[in-house]
């Protein structure tokens, strides 16, 4: 679903990225940035993948992320940049720093939830995947004309006042739930609207 899919040029599930149904991953979404990608998903900034398994988040779960996001404030990301990975073209959010947090109050919450299985090392950094589907052979001259062509339109921000919960049916990747940032007593109204419940991630 980014880096996942991204440095294996292909969606998750099926050739080495075993996902299976119920697999779960909370994201950023910024359709700001819809309009540059090319990957053939939504534009987002992964915090964690692969999370835990659908089966496992009960109503006390959700309860926990909605704290856990509650006690992040909103911030704003910006994209003025691109960089690469061996077959990806992203953006580079910045700055770096609200995203990590996040992550790492989840994997200190759930430690068996290791980023990208632990494949990456070290670690992959906050990015936006806007195309990964070029080999080492034509990436260059593929990725240097899509990124002159998309530079214009740069920079570009989005403000993050929620993290998504995906999961993976088999198929495609859906929307289960949004948490909201900041979401404290006092500052918001009722808690029960912190988790929104989604259908689906299209």
């Amino acid at each position: 679903m980014n880096a996942d899919d991204e440095c294996a040029g292909r969606e998750p599930a099926g050739d080495g990225w075993p996902d299976v149904p119920g697999e779960t991953a909370l994201t950023i979404k910024v359709p700001e940035a819809d309009p540059l990608v090319r990957a053939g998903f939504p534009a987002h900034v992964t915090v964690l993948y692969p999370f835990v398994h659908e089966s496992r988040l009960d109503a006390a779960a959700h309860r926990e992320l909605s704290a856990l996001f509650a006690g992040h404030d909103a911030f704003t990301l910006t994209f003025a940049e691109f960089a690469r990975y061996p077959g990806v073209l992203y953006l580079d959010p910045w700055p770096h720093a609200p995203v990590t947090a996040l992550t790492k109050d989840l994997t200190g919450r759930w430690p068996e939830a290791v980023p990208y299985r632990g494949i990456f090392e070290p670690p992959l950094a906050p990015h936006l995947t806007v195309a990964n589907d070029e080999g080492p052979a034509t990436q260059d001259a593929a990725y240097d004309a899509l990124q002159a062509e998309l530079e214009p339109l740069l920079p570009l921000s989005c403000r993050v006042r929620t993290v998504h919960l995906i999961v993976w049916d088999g198929t495609r990747w859906r929307d289960r739930a949004a948490y909201e940032l900041g979401h404290r007593p006092g500052k918001c109204p009722a808690a029960r609207d912190a988790v929104r419940p989604f259908q689906r991630y299209a």
